[in-house]
Protein backbone atom coordinates (compact mmCIF):
# COMPACT_ATOMS: atom_id res chain seq x y z
CA UNK A 1 0.00 0.00 0.00
CA UNK A 2 2.10 2.71 -1.21
CA UNK A 3 1.14 6.60 -1.51
CA UNK A 4 2.64 9.35 -2.42
CA UNK A 5 1.44 12.95 -1.62
CA UNK A 6 2.28 15.98 -3.11
CA UNK A 7 2.40 19.60 -1.50
CA UNK A 8 3.71 23.28 -2.49
CA UNK A 9 1.94 24.18 -5.23
CA UNK A 10 0.56 27.42 -5.56
CA UNK A 11 -0.08 31.07 -7.52
CA UNK A 12 3.05 32.98 -8.13
CA UNK A 13 4.49 35.99 -10.31
CA UNK A 14 6.71 35.13 -12.90
CA UNK A 15 10.33 34.94 -11.66
CA UNK A 16 9.22 33.75 -7.96
CA UNK A 17 9.68 30.58 -6.59
CA UNK A 18 8.99 27.33 -5.16
CA UNK A 19 9.69 24.24 -3.47
CA UNK A 20 7.56 21.19 -4.19
CA UNK A 21 7.69 18.37 -1.67
CA UNK A 22 6.29 14.37 -2.76
CA UNK A 23 6.16 12.67 0.54
CA UNK A 24 6.10 8.84 -0.28
CA UNK A 25 4.47 6.30 2.49
CA UNK A 26 3.99 2.43 3.02
CA UNK A 27 5.56 -0.70 1.69
CA UNK A 28 8.77 0.33 -0.15
CA UNK A 29 11.78 -1.83 -1.56
CA UNK A 30 14.11 -1.34 -4.72
CA UNK A 31 13.39 2.12 -5.56
CA UNK A 32 14.74 2.39 -8.98
CA UNK A 33 14.27 6.48 -9.44
CA UNK A 34 11.96 9.03 -8.61
CA UNK A 35 11.01 11.91 -10.70
CA UNK A 36 8.52 14.94 -11.57
CA UNK A 37 6.23 15.45 -14.24
CA UNK A 38 4.09 18.16 -15.00
CA UNK A 39 0.91 18.41 -17.52
CA UNK A 40 -0.19 21.82 -18.34
CA UNK A 41 -3.68 22.02 -19.82
CA UNK A 42 -3.69 20.78 -24.00
CA UNK A 43 -0.75 18.92 -23.38
CA UNK A 44 0.41 15.52 -23.13
CA UNK A 45 2.39 14.60 -19.35
CA UNK A 46 6.08 15.33 -19.56
CA UNK A 47 9.16 14.49 -17.59
CA UNK A 48 10.67 17.29 -15.88
CA UNK A 49 13.51 16.01 -13.44
CA UNK A 50 14.16 12.44 -12.01
CA UNK A 51 16.77 11.41 -10.12
CA UNK A 52 18.02 7.66 -9.03
CA UNK A 53 18.72 5.71 -6.24
CA UNK A 54 22.25 6.55 -6.77
CA UNK A 55 21.53 10.45 -6.93
CA UNK A 56 22.24 10.66 -10.69
CA UNK A 57 19.85 13.47 -11.90
CA UNK A 58 18.25 14.25 -15.41
CA UNK A 59 16.72 17.38 -16.19
CA UNK A 60 13.87 18.81 -19.30
CA UNK A 61 16.02 21.35 -21.39
CA UNK A 62 13.50 24.09 -20.70
CA UNK A 63 13.82 23.82 -16.79
CA UNK A 64 17.79 23.21 -16.78
CA UNK A 65 19.43 26.03 -15.14
CA UNK A 66 16.06 26.56 -13.26
CA UNK A 67 15.19 23.71 -11.07
CA UNK A 68 16.73 21.16 -8.56
CA UNK A 69 15.71 17.77 -7.85
CA UNK A 70 16.38 16.10 -4.57
CA UNK A 71 15.67 13.55 -2.14
CA UNK A 72 15.78 12.52 1.40
CA UNK A 73 16.01 9.13 1.75
CA UNK A 74 15.26 8.94 5.37
CA UNK A 75 12.06 9.97 4.72
CA UNK A 76 11.03 8.79 1.70
CA UNK A 77 10.58 12.22 0.13
CA UNK A 78 11.67 14.27 -2.99
CA UNK A 79 11.92 17.77 -3.61
CA UNK A 80 11.87 20.12 -6.63
CA UNK A 81 13.26 23.54 -6.09
CA UNK A 82 11.95 25.74 -8.77
CA UNK A 83 13.36 29.21 -9.07
CA UNK A 84 12.57 32.04 -12.10
CA UNK A 85 9.47 30.61 -12.92
CA UNK A 86 7.45 31.02 -16.11
CA UNK A 87 4.20 31.46 -17.33
CA UNK A 88 4.84 28.20 -19.40
CA UNK A 89 5.84 26.24 -15.91
CA UNK A 90 2.11 26.48 -15.57
CA UNK A 91 1.13 23.54 -14.59
CA UNK A 92 0.10 20.32 -12.56
CA UNK A 93 3.18 18.53 -11.13
CA UNK A 94 3.13 15.21 -10.78
CA UNK A 95 5.30 12.94 -8.14
CA UNK A 96 6.42 9.05 -10.01
CA UNK A 97 7.86 6.31 -8.21
CA UNK A 98 9.29 3.69 -9.65
CA UNK A 99 10.12 0.42 -8.29
CA UNK A 100 8.97 -3.03 -9.76
CA UNK A 101 5.44 -0.94 -9.50
CA UNK A 102 4.88 2.46 -10.85
CA UNK A 103 2.74 4.55 -8.63
CA UNK A 104 1.79 8.22 -9.05
CA UNK A 105 0.55 11.32 -6.68
CA UNK A 106 -2.29 13.20 -7.24
CA UNK A 107 -0.69 16.57 -8.35
CA UNK A 108 0.01 19.76 -7.18
CA UNK A 109 -1.31 22.89 -9.11
CA UNK A 110 1.77 25.49 -9.99
CA UNK A 111 0.35 28.44 -11.38
CA UNK A 112 2.39 31.35 -12.88
CA UNK A 113 1.23 34.88 -13.52
CA UNK A 114 3.20 37.38 -16.11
Amino acid sequence: QVQLVESGGGLVQAGASLRLSCAASGSISGINFMGWYRQAPGNQREPVATITSSRTTKYADSVKGRFTISRDSNKNTVYLQMNSLKPDDTAVYYCRLVTSEDYWGQGTQVTVSS
